[in-house]
């Protein structure tokens, strides 16, 4: 009787995430091209280098390719591309929000 083998959680993750850092790069290719038309090879080989650091950093890259990448792009004189993240973790513009509503507070003595 053979039974059905679930394949090593070791073995799946690895490509996960490795296809989450190809899918990650792709996108951030196609935002930085957006914001800077004929410099796809540049932003190629910054995405490449931010990703070998990222590895080195973490065994999750994925969490720090969008922020190496664009410190790189600062540091090239290039405004950083507005890019819309569907990551929850990712930084929002909370700051801009105005609030000018009194705020009460409970204090229990």
């Amino acid at each position: 009787m053979q039974s059905h083998q679930q394949p090593k959680a070791s073995a799946v993750f690895p490509q996960t995430l490795t296809g989450a850092v190809s899918d990650l790069k792709n996108r951030l290719q196609r935002h930085y091209e957006r914001a800077y038309p004929g410099l796809g090879n540049v932003i190629r080989i910054v995405l490449d280098e931010e990703e070998e650091r990222a590895r080195d950093l973490s065994s999750f890259p994925h969490l720090f390719l969008p922020d190496l990448v664009e410190a790189h792009m600062e540091r090239l004189g290039l405004q950083p591309a507005q890019t819309r993240h569907d990551n929850v973790l990712a930084r929002h513009g909370f700051r801009e929000i105005e609030n000018y509503q009194p705020t009460l507070a409970y204090v229990d003595c």
